[in-house]
């Protein structure tokens, strides 16, 4: 299967928005983010929104939790969860640099299906928060269009919105799409544990007991623990300790930070503890990459 033809679309694209004043980096106003490496990167920490991802040419990794996973040309990747994640490209160079297609997606957006599609009987079952599927025909199309509206301000105010839906209406149809299928219901456990998630990343520098959080969505803490752990391959606890590691290492890398002072502002008490657990997932101590003098 050739993905030239979007391939093209997307550099058409990337002009666009380069030469767009609205335009952060080779992300659009629109919810467009165009990835374009020509060499392999190390591992870089972020937090991994809803999104989908098409890599049109080369390869990454991605590891959540302990789990780390290979996507390569062809294949997309489905988040539905914030997920902190250590991804790198693996397979990129001048000649044929790594492409990627990543859109944005809306909770909303897809509960506004809920009336056309509750009655489709379709697979929930053992889904997880990172899908990862090859690329059909439906969705590449749509991707394509979407992209397209880049170059046409009008014409994506009028018709931005209705390829949004059509793009969430592909993806919930899916075979990586099982867990946005499930959190099409407000009351399924996967939409609580969206709702502890959301609620973890704006404190995550307090210390949580897992069952007060779990209390705070409607759930026993054994069921929160289970399916959290289902969603998000970690646990919740876990999940918070590399929500701290994360914007530590942005704090770090960003400004003038020491360890004890970016320790204590992600809401660690002990700063040896924190430089033991930088280490032991970034495999480099927070020393060696603090710009304080």
């Amino acid at each position: 299967m050739s993905f030239e033809p979007l391939i093209e679309r997307m550099q058409q694209a990337m002009t666009v928005i380069a030469s767009s004043k609205t335009a952060e980096g080779q992300r659009s106003p629109f919810g467009v983010y165009l990835v374009r490496e020509t060499s392999p990167t190390e591992f870089e920490a972020s937090i991994y929104e809803p999104v989908v991802c098409l890599i049109l040419q080369g390869e990454k990794e991605t590891t959540i939790g302990e789990q780390t996973r290979g996507v390569t040309a062809g294949e997309c990747v489905v988040v539905s969860h914030d997920l902190p994640v250590l991804a790198r490209i693996t397979e990129a160079s001048e000649r044929k640099p790594y492409l990627a297609v990543v859109i944005e997606l809306d909770l909303l957006v897809l509960r506004s299906l809920y009336d056309e599609v509750d009655h489709l009987q379709l697979a929930t079952a053992a889904a997880r928060s990172m899908e990862i599927a090859p690329i059909d025909r439906a969705l590449e199309d749509v991707v394509g269009r979407y992209l397209d509206l880049l170059g046409d301000p009008v014409s994506a105010r009028v018709l931005l919105p209705l390829v949004r839906k059509e793009l969430h209406f592909r993806l919930f149809l899916s075979k990586p799409g099982g867990m946005l299928r499930s959190l099409i219901h407000r009351d399924s456990n996967e939409s609580n544990i969206a709702r502890a998630i959301k609620t973890l990343r704006k404190g995550y520098r307090r210390s949580w007991d897992v069952a007060e959080l779990a209390k705070s969505v409607g759930m026993s803490a054994s069921a929160f623990h289970k399916h959290f752990k289902a969603v998000t391959m970690t646990t919740p606890l876990q999940y918070q300790k590399d929500l701290r590691l994360t914007e530590a290492r942005r704090l770090l890398r960003a400004s003038p930070h020491s360890v004890s002072s970016a320790a204590f502002e992600v809401g660690y008490e002990s700063a040896s503890q924190f430089s033991r657990e930088y280490t032991r997932k970034f495999g480099i101590p927070p020393s060696a990459e603090s710009t304080a003098a």
